[in-house]
């Protein structure tokens, strides 16, 4: 078939011209794209596609073999055709077949009726009674012996737990002081390990523990935002409550009173927050802090009229809401 070829502003354009010509459905033809639109300047378009299409060549069909006339038509003596004589030819073949079949079938049966024997008297395939094999009995005693140390292992993890149990029960009570002490020992080694100078002293009021940490060169362990001092305290707390068992204390760190003059300021802000949100009547959202200083700004807020605070959000963006009430 010989090509066509159209030319439009779009390739599809050119396409369905190329098929109204060779009358024919897209999945009947072939195309070439021999040249395609150009972008021009604001989004404009230069120039025409062109493409050239066909119809799919028919793919030739293989030759068959063709039957020699006349073949299967020679004349026995008796003047008929062969065709007799092949049906007496597939008539014995189908016998043939038959019997093989039988004999199949009775093969088959004899083997199944001897696996059952088999089964019956208790002999495995190779003649061998199942009791005489040791190695079922040796998976056996593996298996129970198995399931023994299980049971031991299991047993030994609950004596384990039971102690540890009884360990934390018969624990003393831990005293708010042995706990500042410890927290002071912690936090001088670190300081030390910092490189850097500094007195650490402890005050204690019922079960509140302040440790304050005070010297030059500190601003390592308070770092941005004090995010560095609130995993010093994390760390601490770790060394100091839950290494001793102690639940009923609360420890704070302050290095280079940070902490003080972060409440200072915190609650210096929420004075002002608390005047904008009285003037305007509208709530205010106040920037993600952690749960130290929400509370500082919760605490300085309740001492302003006219106004409420919540929190809102999940940790690390939770964050405090001033509304007026």
């Amino acid at each position: 078939m010989e090509w066509v070829e159209t030319t439009a502003k779009t390739v599809d354009a050119a396409r369905e011209q190329a098929l109204d010509q060779l009358g024919v459905a897209a999945d009947e033809a072939e195309f070439d794209i021999v040249e395609e639109p150009k972008a021009g300047l604001f989004g404009r378009v230069r120039g025409e596609a062109r493409v050239r299409a066909r119809v799919k060549p028919t793919p030739v069909r293989p030759k068959q073999e063709r039957r020699r006339r006349g073949g299967g038509r020679k004349k026995s003596n008796g003047g008929s055709t062969s065709k007799g004589s092949d049906i007496e030819t597939n008539a014995a073949a189908a016998s043939h077949h038959a019997d093989d079949s039988d004999v199949q079938q009775s093969n088959d049966s004899g083997s199944s009726d001897a696996a059952a024997s088999r089964r019956s008297s208790g002999q495995g395939r190779n003649g061998q009674s199942r009791s005489s094999r040791p190695q079922n009995s040796q998976n056996g005693e593996e298996s129970r012996t198995d399931r023994t140390n299980d049971q031991t292992s299991n047993q030994q993890d609950r004596n384990s737990d039971m102690s540890n149990d009884t360990i934390e029960q018969d624990k003393p009570e831990v005293s708010p002081q042995e706990v500042g002490d410890a927290a002071v020992a912690f936090m001088d080694g670190l300081v030390s390990a910092f490189g850097v100078e500094g007195t650490t002293d402890l005050a204690i009021d019922g079960t509140e523990l302040d440790v304050r940490v005070q010297g030059d060169g500190l601003g390592l362990l308070v770092g941005h935002g004090g995010r560095t001092l609130q995993a010093v305290q994390d760390l601490v707390r770790v060394a100091a409550q839950r290494r001793l068992g102690d639940h009923e204390t609360r420890l704070r760190i302050d290095v280079a009173r940070y902490r003080e003059r972060r409440t200072q300021a915190l609650m210096s802000f929420a004075a002002d927050v608390a005047e904008q949100v009285r003037s305007s009547g509208t709530a205010r959202s106040l920037e993600p802090m952690n749960s130290a200083d929400r509370k500082v700004i919760h605490d300085a807020l309740n001492d302003q009229d006219g106004v409420e605070s919540r929190s809102e959000g999940d940790d690390p963006n939770r964050r405090v809401v001033v509304s007026p009430t």
